[in-house]
Formats: structure tokens, sequence, C-alpha cells
């Protein structure tokens, strides 16, 4: 940086300086809060994803908009909130018991929208245990997130199945 002026203002090597470094800065906080809404996105699924393995119906649904899509392998799309609660709760509820597993999510973020991608583990029993193990399921999540006054929710979600192991022992995943 060059010396002040004589009247103690910055110089314009002084001005050019900072300007520079408050760029720099402006870059580093829009990095921070990328982060910070990445790890909002994570929490919200691991918080939803918690609740569906708990069978807390209303706390999962309400991490998904009003208006959201649910794409899933052996159905057609599901619209609406209330018609993706109907649809899984239908399929899942008579699993004993149940794991979701998210694995390796990465999120994008613009502005009040972002977008995620993952690996779904799904791990399911009946009532009787299977010899031949649990019933299992995995393949890609694809999601498109919205920001509303509530905070983010899932918009559309796409779930694909790239393999199964283990009988299905309730059939409301086939």
């Amino acid at each position: 940086m060059s010396p002040a002026r004589d009247d103690g203002r910055p110089g314009p090597a002084d001005v050019s300086g900072l300007v520079r470094r408050l760029g720099l800065l402006e870059d580093r906080l829009r990095a921070l809060e990328d982060l910070a809404v990445e790890e909002s996105l994570r929490e919200l699924l691991v918080r939803g994803w918690r609740a569906l393995d708990a069978r807390d119906w209303d706390a999962w649904i309400a991490c998904w908009a009003e208006d959201a899509v649910l794409e899933f392998g052996p159905w057609e799309a599901v619209r609406g909130r209330e018609e993706i609660l109907r649809t899984v709760r239908d399929a899942e509820e008579p699993y004993a018991h149940m794991q979701h597993h998210l694995l390796n999510t990465a999120f994008e973020v613009a502005g009040d929208r972002a977008t995620g991608i993952g690996y779904m583990w799904f791990v399911a029993v009946g009532e009787e245990p299977d010899p031949g193990g649990p019933f299992q399921m995995g393949g890609p999540y694809d999601w498109d997130f919205v920001r509303t006054d509530a905070g983010w929710l899932v918009a559309r979600q796409r779930l694909g199945v790239w393999w199964r192991a283990g009988e299905d022992p309730v059939g409301g995943l086939s």
C-alpha cells in the first residue's frame, strides 16, 4: 500500500488494495453462504428420512413442498404433498423396520433454488425374519429444492432403482 496523502486520506493505491480485499471477502462470504445452504439441505434430508424410518409421517411430509413431485422407479410420477404421503405410507407402513440411507450427497445452490444428487440404500424387514437376509435396494437420488418462508423443501425427487437383494417381504416397493 502506498502511504497516506498529506491530508490523512488514503491514496489511490490504498483504495484499489482495499477494493481488491473487499472483493475477496465478498467471494469468501458467498462461499460460506453456499456451504450453509448445503448443510441446511443435508439436514432437511436427514431429518425427513429419519422421520420416515420412524413412521413419523407428519414430520416426513413437512419436508416436501405442497406441489412436490416424486418419481420412483416402479411407480408413475406422484404429484402433490398429500398424494406423495398416501403413496409412500401405503407402500412402506407394512414393513416391520426400515432404514433409508443417504449416501454421497452433493448440492448446487442458485438463489432460492437448489439441486442435489446422492445414492439411496434402503433396507427393510418384515414381521418374520427372512433366512435369506433383509430386503435391500439401491440407486441414485436426484433432487430439486425450493426455499420458502418456512425454509428449504423438496420440490422434486427422482429415485432410480439400480439393484435389489433379498425378497421384498411385503411387496410394497416392487
